[in-house]
């Protein structure tokens, strides 16, 4: 069998890993792990990430209720990237209120939102 760890090493004990809708396919967000944050997410079954702005470790969806269920985690071929398999639970990922944080699309110059709100920030974060 292949080892299945991600490379902690590479950038500062950091990893991108990028929550994709297991379902639809869509990319919902991209946020950092470590190696704590990677075992909580096995080890729970709901994403966990690390903050670098907070410098610790936060469970997704731990204050919104908009939490994450792990279904598969995939490494990269250079085991620097992971990429959750979810179901997004509460219906978003964005701390914006949006299903996607990937929210912002331009096409042919124009900017437009292309992710519905699911819910207001002011009413869920007091």
């Amino acid at each position: 069998m292949t080892a299945f760890v991600p490379d902690f090493g590479k950038a500062g004990g950091l990893v991108p890993a990028i929550a994709q809708d297991a379902d639809t396919g869509e990319v919902l967000m991209m946020a950092w792990m470590n190696a704590e944050a990677f075992e909580m997410t096995l080890k729970t079954g709901e994403a966990h990430y690390f903050s670098r702005s907070r410098g610790r470790l936060w469970h997704k969806g731990g204050t919104s209720g908009h939490t994450q269920h792990i279904r598969a985690v995939r490494l990269d071929c250079d085991s620097d990237t992971i990429l959750l398999l979810v179901e997004q639970r509460g219906g978003a990922a964005c701390h914006e209120g949006y299903r996607s944080c990937f929210y912002r699309e331009m096409k042919d110059g124009e900017v437009s939102i292309c992710s519905p709100k699911v819910f207001d920030p002011k009413e869920v974060y007091k």
